[in-house]
């Protein structure tokens, strides 16, 4: 392996067009894991380890790096898994929802406990709450829909037609 790269695992390396894994450099990888927690190519230029004289020098090294294809990939991997573990996805919203309107969901509540202050207690949803998740649920299957779709077809005939100019 080449000094100043990482081995190959599915961060730390990326796949190219042709399949093949292509390496990238340490500070690379760190410049770019930086820069997905901060959103600061100086910030994440430094960070990673880059000797800089200025913030302004960390600042333009930093955009050159985001431009390289190879750290533009990885940044986009990266995000789109953060994104699929961490953001919840149609079927778990609606399960969740369904869970609410049921009464199978507690939420938790202070309760005072006189002089001595509060505590936290689990209690069951109201009924606010459970409304609210039938009213969502409701509009997922288009359960209210006002509106009604009708086809029409035909010709249409204007009154006094000839009467129009042209």
């Amino acid at each position: 392996m080449q000094e100043g790269r990482t081995s190959c695992g599915f961060f730390d390396c990326l796949k190219g067009g042709d399949g093949k894994l292509s390496g990238l450099r340490i500070k690379q990888k760190r410049f770019a894991d930086e820069y997905i927690i901060s959103g600061n190519a100086t910030e994440a230029y430094k960070k990673a380890g880059y000797r800089v004289s200025s913030d302004r020098v960390a600042g333009v090294e930093g955009h050159k790096l985001l431009k390289n294809p190879k750290i533009k990939i990885y940044i986009d991997e990266r995000l789109k898994q953060l994104d699929s573990e961490k953001i919840a996805d149609q079927q778990e919203v609606l399960g969740y929802l369904t869970s609410v309107m049921r009464g199978e969901t507690q939420e938790q509540t202070l309760i005072s406990i006189g002089e001595l202050g509060q505590t936290i207690t689990d209690i069951d949803v109201g009924a606010k709450d459970r409304i609210k998740a039938a009213e969502l649920l409701g509009k997922r299957h288009r359960l209210w829909t006002d509106k009604v779709e009708a086809d029409v077809s035909g010709t249409v005939v204007f009154a006094n037609e000839s009467d129009i100019p042209d």
